[in-house]
């Protein structure tokens, strides 16, 4: 069990006409990710709502910003608990046993045209034996093939423009590595998170987007951008790519300035520090799904 403690602040200046805002930075509950406590922090006097989607877990908060400066202050203490796995026990699911909440990470999406990407992928991959080694295959491809290059991309890019490109930051490694998962069945989503671990030398600790693929019947987690740490992910949202999983979105005119953004790992209640660390086995943070018993005949 990994225990990390983290701090998110964001600041805007609101227009004169205020602004709606839908923020996602509460740290998803779910029965691997313990929030043990947490914090909220809004320097304007609002009535903000919380909704919780009952599928995904993702947790919006919304509310009306006033004219004026705006902090939005978020922390939280997680206990994390990985499911792990041997790859090589791990498969592929046919189409057919997929459980139907799943089934909408084989589809194309806004930034992850796996149906362009689909030759590509067949070539390149077609032929690899099915299973956890296969997903790895296209992550080591997408991450041998792209460059981490800050500010090389913008909030439209798509796999398509970053294969072309060959340079993203880790929302464009990660679309990539989607897209082509689900241009060979396989379902793969978009996770936005924070982490620990992440190299120094990239700048400060930031938001971080990485990849959930599902394989025996769990989403086990990728990084395409090879620049952090699996185990010390902390998941915030999960959708179909970037699109679903925005940190922030605002309704209006507004300015920001950059995430200021804080993460430690602590004790457990034993007094044990647990660093996360580079693994060679399969790491999931979500229970799945029972899978879909084939069907019976008439």
């Amino acid at each position: 069990m990994v225990k990390l403690k983290f701090l998110i602040e964001l600041s805007y200046q609101v227009a004169d006409a205020g602004c709606d805002f839908i923020f996602n930075i509460h740290a998803a509950q779910t029965p691997e990710q313990r929030v043990l406590s947490e914090t909220l922090g809004i320097s304007q006097l609002l009535q903000p709502e919380m909704y919780t989607d009952a599928v995904s877990r993702n947790r919006y908060l919304r509310l009306k910003a006033e004219p004026g400066p705006l902090t939005v202050s978020y922390g939280a203490t997680v206990d994390i608990t990985h499911h792990i796995a041997q790859p090589e026990q791990i498969q592929e699911v046919g189409v057919l046993q997929l459980p139907g909440a799943v089934l909408t990470y084989l589809y194309p999406s806004r930034y992850c045209q796996s149906d362009r990407l689909h030759r590509l992928a067949v070539k390149e991959f077609g032929h690899l034996r099915q299973g956890y080694s296969r997903v790895q295959a296209i992550r080591d491809w997408v991450n041998q093939r792209v460059t981490f290059m800050s500010n090389s991309s913008t909030g439209t890019t798509t796999a398509v423009d970053t294969l072309i490109d060959e340079a993203g930051v880790c929302r464009d490694f990660a679309h990539l590595m989607i897209a082509l998962c689900r241009a060979v069945n396989i379902p793969a989503r978009f996770v936005s998170g924070i982490d620990y671990g992440a190299d120094p030398a990239l700048g400060p600790t930031d938001f971080h987007a990485y990849v959930e693929v599902y394989v025996g019947h769990r989403w086990y987690m990728f990084d395409p951008s090879g620049t952090a740490i699996p185990m010390g992910f902390v998941r915030l949202a999960t959708g179909r790519d970037a699109a679903d999983s925005a940190f922030a979105t605002m309704f209006g005119g507004v300015t920001s300035s950059a995430p200021v953004i804080a993460i430690e790992a602590l004790p457990d209640e034993a007094g044990n520090l647990v660093l996360p660390q580079h693994v060679a086995e399969a790491l999931s943070t979500d229970a799945g799904l029972e899978p879909v018993a084939p069907a019976s005949g008439p």
